[in-house]
């Protein structure tokens, strides 16, 4: 009988890691994707990305209190002595008279034109309404209250200041600014805390109002309403509660109108604070209005009995 040779382990261990290093190399360099392409589609010559802007600020966000769009609100602040830092506007838009020669004065005070396709200014405003035109302005600024109030008393004996409890949407904010400029009120009153402040939404909505109308922004909306009293203001309060209906209310002399938030209405500590209530009658079986419009027809009421 002949004996079988049984492999020497050592060697069969040998053979395994020459095979695994065989695989280990193979796999050290795999077939992968190479980069180089990626390189070389990028040409040589950038002139297709010349035109290209580098933005300076965050363009990703349409609330952004420095961006102004639309014809109106961008017109308003090229006629303010609000500082204009760049504009980016449609070649077809540039070219209108209204906007030319502003544009000519923009450029003169350092401001940077720029053309643009509407898609990048769809990218700027997050596709809101530009119409064309994107402004990039320096940050509102607020008025004092005590500034505002001595405004208000200097424009006319009779002034109308609105106070805005906590009104949350720019929408509404934004209207209530533009109906308060074109009802010709002297002054809009807002709190820091828990509501909108100023920004291009509010702007836009406003259609220029905001450039033509002082905003104050308080801490302290009660410690306001206790300073515009100080000042000979009565403080009206708009409330769906109350029982005095607002076209039986004789609003003469230095009147605050203080809107209440959106489905909220005012707070018990702002209806403290108020010399008196009124309410808007309703006919029909909707139970409340949208704040922007019942400030609307509370402030029509109050410059109404001033023109007649």
């Amino acid at each position: 009988m002949t004996k079988k040779k049984i492999p020497k382990l050592v060697n069969n261990t040998n053979e395994r890691h020459k095979k695994s290093s065989k695989r280990v190399k193979v796999a050290a360099k795999p077939k992968t994707f190479k980069t180089e392409p990626s390189v070389k589609i990028k040409p040589k010559n950038h002139s297709a990305f010349q035109d290209r802007e580098t933005p300076s600020f965050s363009e990703s966000e349409s609330g952004n209190s420095d961006l102004v769009y639309g014809k109106h609100p961008v017109l308003a602040v090229l006629n303010s002595d609000r500082q204009v830092n760049r504009i980016w506007i449609t070649p077809r838009l540039s070219s209108d008279r209204r906007f030319y020669d502003l544009l000519q004065e923009a450029k003169a005070k350092g401001a940077i034109i720029s053309k643009a396709d509407p898609q990048r200014l769809d990218s700027l405003t997050q596709y809101a309404n530009h119409q064309g035109i994107v402004a990039q302005v320096s940050p509102y600024s607020y008025w004092e209250l005590e500034d505002l109030i001595t405004f208000a008393q200097e424009k006319t004996n009779s002034p109308v200041i609105v106070i805005a409890d906590g009104i949350e949407d720019p929408h509404n904010l934004g209207a209530i600014i533009r109906t308060a400029e074109a009802m010709g009120v002297q002054g809009i009153v807002i709190p820091q805390r828990r509501a909108v402040g100023i920004n291009s939404t509010v702007v836009k909505v406003a259609a220029g109002a905001l450039e033509n109308l002082p905003i104050a922004r308080v801490v302290n909306l009660s410690q306001a309403l206790g300073t515009l009293k100080d000042s000979g203001f009565w403080i009206y309060g708009t409330t769906s509660e109350s029982s005095k209906l607002l076209h039986t209310i004789d609003f003469s002399g230095a009147i605050g109108l203080v809107i209440g938030s959106e489905g909220k209405g005012l707070s018990s500590l702002t209806e403290r604070c108020c010399d008196e209530l009124v309410s808007i009658p309703l006919a029909g079986i909707t139970p409340s209005l949208n704040a922007s419009v019942a400030s609307a027809i509370a402030i029509y009421e109050i410059c109404r009995q001033r023109w007649f």
